[in-house]
Parts: C-alpha cells; sequence; structure tokens
C-alpha cells in the first residue's frame, strides 16, 4: 500500500495561512497521515517532484504578490525550462486566503492551481478561496472544503486496518517538549544576539542588534500622536540600501506583559529548559538558544500581544478543567461561535495575555510543553527607511508613528513594536535593535534628468527622505514633494530639512495642513492646484510619480 503521507506547504504574510497549514496538519495527524508542514521557500523544491500528495495553503499580499516567504518557490514554478509533466505524479489542491475588497483577490492561489495543471499536477479539488469579506471570514470557506478534501485523502489512502480517526476530545501530542534544567546547571555562554559583524548581510535569521543613537519626538508635544525619528548605528553590520527599501525590526514584549504571564500560568521565569521536537525531524524553533530562559521565550518569542485565533481556543478548551470556561472555550473553536469570537476578539482587539486573564482557571492548568503550540512567534515588522547612506553612511533612520487606540475594552491599544521603539532611551544605557534590510517595491529612476514627484502624506514620506537625501547627494534636481499633515505647528515632519533644500533649489515643495483652516485641504488638493506644473512634468519631463501613505 502506498505510504500515508502528507506535505503541507504555505506562503505566509500575516501569520494567517499558516495558521490554516498548522490547522491541516493537526487533522492529517487525527486520520494517521505522516504530515509535515513547512513554508514554501524552506522546502526542497527538487524533491517536489517526488512528493504524491501537497496541499498548498497560500495567502495575497499587496497587489497580488506572493508572501515573502514563497517568493523563490514562486520565482522556480514559472520557469519556463520546467517540462510540461513534470508533476504528472503529483495529488494536489490549493487553499487560498485573500480579501474580496482588492481587485486581485486571491491571485496567487488561483494561478498556483493554474500552473500546477499546465506541470501535469492532478487536483484533487477546485481551489478554494477563502475571504477575509465574508461574515465568518475565510472559515466560511476553508470548513466545508477541508470536509470534501478529507473524504478525497482518505479515498485514495483509506486508514489502516483496525484504525479509528482521533476524535476532537483526544489532545494531540505537543510539538516539543520542555526540559527544565536543574536550578545548579551553568548559565548559557553568550546572549543570542551577538553585536558582531556577521559572515553575511544580516537576515530574519541573523538579524544586527543596532544600537539606538537617537530617539526623537517629531510632533508636538499636545498633538495626539507620538512619531519618532529613530537613528541606528549599522556600522560594521555589512547592511547595505538604497532608496526605497525597508528595514525589518524584531520587537519583543514589554517587562510588565512579560511578569504578568509568567505569573498567570505559574511559570519561573529564570528557569532554564531544552526543547526537544517530539517527532524525530521536526527542526527546532530558529532564533531559539538552546538552553533558553522561561523569559526569554516569553520576551522575545511569544506574541502574547497578538489577537489570538479560533485554534488557540480550540487548543485552551483541551486544557480546561472548568465546565463554564469550557463550553465558552468550545463554542469561540466552532463554526457556529465565530461571530461571537469577532465580537470578543478581533472588533476590540483583545490580546492573546487579555484573554487568558479572562479564563483563570484554564490558564493555571496549560502545560509549558504546548507554549509553542498555543502562542504563535513574535512576527517582524516593517519600516521603510528614511535616510540615505550618501548623506549618512553608517546610519540609518526611521519615522514611528506610535499605535495607541481606544476600542471598547478600557485599556487603550498599544503596537507592540512601535511602542517597544519609542520606550528605548539611548541616555539610560545600550539599547540594541535586532534587524536586517530587504529590497522595497519602490525603484526611483537612474537617469539623473528624470524627474520625480513624490505624494507622502503622513509618515508615508520617510522613503522619499530617503530618495531626496540620496538626489541631493548626488547632485540631482527634478524633486517635487507633496507633504501633507493636520497642522503646520504639531506635525510637520522634517520641516527645517525641507525649508533648507527649498531655499538651494533642489526641492519643489507643496504642503497641504488639514485642519489649520475651516475646510480640510488634502495633498490630492494641492496637486489639482498645481495641475499645469504636474502635467508639465509628466508628459515633457517624463517624470515618476511615487505614492506613499
Amino acid at each position: 500500500m502506498a505510504e500515508r503521507s502528507l506535505l503541507v506547504l504555505f506562503g505566509s504574510q500575516t501569520g494567517t495561512a499558516q495558521d490554516t497549514a498548522e490547522r491541516i496538519g493537526r487533522e492529517a495527524k487525527r486520520r494517521h497521515l505522516r504530515c509535515r508542514v513547512e513554508a514554501l521557500d524552506s522546502c526542497d523544491l527538487a524533491n517536489l517532484i517526488h512528493e504524491p500528495l501537497v496541499v498548498f495553503v497560500c495567502a495575497t499580499t499587496g497587489q497580488g504578490d506572493p508572501p515573502d516567504n514563497m517568493k523563490v518557490f514562486w520565482r522556480f514554478l514559472f520557469r519556463k525550462s520546467l517540462p510540461a509533466g513534470s508533476l504528472c505524479q503529483l495529488d494536489y489542491a490549493v487553499l487560498g486566503l485573500g480579501d474580496s475588497s482588492y481587485p486581485k483577490f486571491n491571485f496567487v492561489a488561483k494561478k498556483l492551481h493554474k500552473r500546477l495543471l499546465q506541470l501535469g499536477g492532478n487536483p484533487l479539488l477546485p481551489a478554494a478561496l477563502g475571504d477575509d469579506q465574508h461574515d465568518l471570514g475565510p472559515d466560511a470557506v476553508v470548513d466545508p472544503w477541508l470536509v470534501a478534501l478529507w473524504d478525497k485523502i482518505l479515498a485514495l489512502y483509506p486508514l489502516p486496518p483496525g484504525l479509528e480517526i482521533i476524535g476532537p476530545d483526544v489532545r494531540l501530542p505537543p510539538k516539543y517538549t520542555l526540559h527544565y534544567l536543574p536550578e545548579d546547571s551553568p548559565p548559557p555562554s553568550s546572549d543570542l544576539l551577538q553585536p558582531t559583524a556577521p559572515q553575511a548581510a544580516p537576515c530574519e535569521l541573523h538579524p544586527f542588534a543596532a544600537r539606538v543613537l537617537s530617539n526623537q519626538r517629531v510632533t508636538a508635544q499636545c498633538h495626539f500622536q507620538d512619531v519618532r525619528l529613530i537613528e541606528f548605528d549599522i556600522a560594521g553590520s555589512g547592511i547595505t540600501f538604497s532608496a526605497g527599501d525597508v528595514v525589518m525590526v524584531q520587537p519583543q514584549n514589554c517587562p510588565e506583559d512579560v511578569q504578568q504571564f509568567c505569573q498567570l500560568l505559574r511559570l519561573e521565569p529564570h528557569r532554564r529548559f531544552v526543547l526537544e521536537p517530539t517527532e524525530p525531524g521536526t527542526p527546532l524553533p530558529p532564533l531559539l538558544p538552546q538552553p533558553c530562559t522561561v523569559q526569554y521565550l516569553v520576551t522575545h518569542y511569544l506574541d502574547i500581544s497578538c489577537v489570538p485565533r479560533r485554534s488557540f481556543f480550540e487548543l485552551l478548551a483541551s486544557f480546561s478543567t472548568n465546565e463554564l470556561e469550557r463550553e465558552k472555550l468550545q463554542e469561540f473553536s466552532s463554526a457556529q461561535g465565530q461571530e461571537e469570537l469577532y465580537s470578543y476578539c478581533n472588533r476590540p482587539r483583545r490580546t492573546t495575555l487579555e484573554a487568558l486573564w479572562d479564563f483563570p482557571h484554564t490558564t493555571c492548568a496549560i502545560p509549558a510543553d504546548y507554549l509553542l503550540d498555543l502562542i504563535p512567534r513574535i512576527r517582524p515588522r516593517a519600516f521603510s527607511i528614511a535616510s540615505s547612506m550618501l548623506a549618512r553612511p553608517e546610519r540609518m533612520q526611521i519615522l514611528v508613528a506610535v499605535v495607541r487606540y481606544k476600542t471598547r475594552l478600557s485599556k487603550p491599544r498599544r503596537g507592540l513594536c512601535s511602542t517597544w521603539l519609542a520606550s528605548l532611551s539611548p541616555e539610560q544605557g545600550d539599547a540594541r535593535v535586532p534587524l536586517w534590510v530587504k529590497k522595497g517595491g519602490m525603484k526611483f529612476p537612474a537617469d539623473p534628468a528624470t524627474p520625480v514627484i513624490m505624494i507622502g502624506p503622513g509618515t508615508g514620506v520617510a522613503p522619499f527622505r530617503a530618495a531626496i537625501q540620496e538626489r541631493v547627494a548626488l547632485g540631482w534636481r527634478g524633486n517635487c514633494l507633496f507633504f501633507g499633515c493636520r497642522y503646520k505647528s504639531k506635525d510637520f515632519y522634517c520641516q527645517t530639512e525641507w525649508e533648507e533644500l527649498v531655499t538651494k533649489g533642489l526641492l519643489t515643495l507643496f504642503t497641504a495642513f488639514s485642519r489649520d483652516q475651516e475646510e480640510k485641504v488634502y495633498v490630492q488638493h494641492r496637486i489639482r492646484e498645481n495641475g499645469r506644473l504636474v502635467w508639465e512634468l509628466l508628459s515633457s519631463g517624463n517624470a515618476h510619480v511615487y505614492l506613499a501613505g
């Protein structure tokens, strides 16, 4: 009989596709299938031709783009040299996650399904197209599609004699077991984040610990929004970047939240442990040192401030010994309870930590082994680089709006990364931020004669500051910026810098301060007022237009 094994490959930007892929992995284990769940770019593409059964779960980002962790796979799959029948032994299914308010709805899933078909693959089902806009979210499509998928798979690979599907009342083993080390064992020799020069350019698995040189508020104290211009020292990092590039920052949880979490789960922050995969061949989580302290795990790895997903409540319900709490958790993890879950979690942006507070009897019963199954890892955040290496070598600046807003919950919601960055003060010691650079989607013209029209309201001006610094350093003219904010006196970022360049004739600047007069004025009004100039730059100057917001 054919080996009963399934490969689940995901392309995920925000974690939803990964969460769904892991759900399929759990459902496969309940059906006694050997199953691996991997990011598309982590899988060995040459081996794809030997895989009999693959489920692809992929999100669509931006304007129909594949997520970052499937870009290598995407390029490989669309190579002209791939022979037409190369995947003829592959049974596959494609599950897409998208948002129908975008014109290229689930573009990646549709294109992937079509390409696999071209290469000779055999689809088990039509592609599923999950939609964020649906009242029940993507699950409205995903749930029934998975029922049909398992029917197909079990018809091809029936359960071995004597085995039954493991029911939902039985908890699956954790991905890793956590072995505490004796309290008197020697501490680890070094910290994970070495500020030394890496062998290659820093990346997600090897970030550079950049020192914060300055952290300056660029909005008036009386303004409702706190915006920071933060400068990092990247000397010796091997990092290079140009205008339009993006810096990825790996944030961490605040000490109060870490302390609360450890108290709630009765964890000892300074205890050290090693992780052991339950199934041989499962890689250890990257970026976690071995051995590791509980404090390090909760501070740097577990995303206790994210809004929990349905899978969180499903696993949490299995630990519950309290009948009332268990009933509520089961409702949140059922298909019928999704609207209820949405109003409990998503609408008020309730965090994982706050949800754990609401289920105290269950929370103190969570086995430490399941922490990495229950809570996803903290994802890196992307910021447009707001400076040029030509103007400031060995330095990098970003413009950060500190995220803070109210929902119906009494405590204001705070952005994890922006709040942490704003709290770093170089005056109070050595503040370091793990970061690496990614190519951005904006490419500025290489021809000095090509004028550039940049429209950057608010912090959207960040990549244009990098571009203007770069172009001015090269002595290039034809720089036209439309900038908008609320008040000239409160949130006109980099005002003196722009005004100096205007005086020197290196920049044409149009500003829109929306609240400085009775009727609101925005950048589009300034563009319309200066339509003749804009048209001239476009028609005879062949100008490039950029918009960021």
